[in-house]
């Protein structure tokens, strides 16, 4: 048996008991700040019982400014059927880069799991860390599960899936990958970084296309200073880029998957694109479970479309 088949058992309970789900009426303090730290503690303690595999020996930069993060780690659930070879998702929750929206985690994980896929939930550096910092982390999480292969029982194949913030680190790391250094002394680092496929859930993937995207003023999520236009996901597509599997909602602003998909189009990268007109921002599943509490059975569709997507690429589970 998998040293990591408790971790579906663990999963499936999680989803059923909502551990992952922090209503949208406590998101928020007395003051009306957002309640980073109780979330960020809701997160830990859920995570609590699975076994996590650590990014890095050594996080680079790691000064625990803020120790409810903890360090970037990923928890790794093989698939129901557990055979050898199968591509991995590696999902990448939403929440700002500030903290852990659970129903774009391990909900989400619970839904391709019961597809037959293998699942990683990565856990990634928040702020005041960098964004630059996160991409490294989502770099190093399929290198490590391509290095660690045999001991996770799958194959080379990694998809990126991310959601809101979590869709803006897949795209990074859709279009800014190397092969690998092959005279690196960690072994890790030898292995290509280039997922095989990227799916984006309402990500808002520029500041620099248009220069208020949701209507705000610039925000250091999109990135400061020049690093605004290099994690500009539409900026970097090459025809080298892996497919892209896109959804949104209208109150997402189309423009950011419309941008997109011309610049993938461009590039003659294969992509698909879904907006869907009803819903809002935040949905994961869109099945009721999420900290929205909303149910919207049209964009629930989703899932199966893109479960469809990936099989047409070869990426079955």
């Amino acid at each position: 048996m998998s040293e990591f088949a408790s971790n579906a058992r663990l999963l499936k309970q999680a989803v059923q008991e909502g551990w992952f789900i922090r209503p949208i009426a406590r998101h928020r303090l007395a003051d009306g700040s957002l309640d980073v730290a109780g979330n960020l503690e809701q997160w830990n303690r859920a995570m609590e019982p699975f076994r996590k595999t650590p990014l890095w020996e050594q996080t680079p930069g790691w000064d625990e400014r803020d120790p409810l993060q903890g360090e970037p780690y990923l928890v790794f659930v093989p698939s129901p059927a557990a055979v050898p070879g199968r591509p991995t998702l590696l999902i990448s929750h939403g929440g700002g880069f500030l903290w852990r929206t659970g129903c774009e985690g391990p909900n989400v994980a619970w839904f391709f799991h019961r597809m037959g896929y293998n699942t990683a939930i990565l856990s990634y550096r928040l702020r005041p860390y960098s964004r630059m910092a996160a991409l490294a982390d989502i770099q190093r999480a399929v290198r490590l599960l391509r290095a660690e292969k045999d001991r996770f029982g799958i194959g080379d194949a990694v998809v990126t899936m991310g959601f809101s913030a979590g869709g803006m680190l897949s795209g990074n790391c859709a279009t800014h990958f190397d092969n690998g250094c092959l005279e690196a002394e960690d072994p890790v680092e030898r292995f290509s970084c280039r997922p095989d496929a990227c799916v984006v859930g309402y990500g808002a993937m520029s500041g620099v296309s248009f220069p208020a995207p949701f209507g705000a003023a610039p925000d250091p999520l999109f990135g400061e200073g020049e690093e605004r236009f290099y994690l500009a996901t539409e900026k970097h597509v090459s025809p080298a880029s892996p497919p892209f599997f896109i959804w949104q909602t209208l109150s997402d602003d189309g423009r950011h998957g419309l941008c997109l998909a011309k610049a993938l189009q461009d590039a003659g990268v294969p992509y698909e694109l879904h907006i869907f007109e009803g819903g809002v921002h935040g949905l994961a599943m869109a099945d009721g479970q999420n900290d929205l509490e909303q149910q919207v059975p049209h964009i629930t569709h989703w899932g199966e479309l893109c479960a469809e997507w990936l099989a047409m690429h070869g990426l079955n589970p």
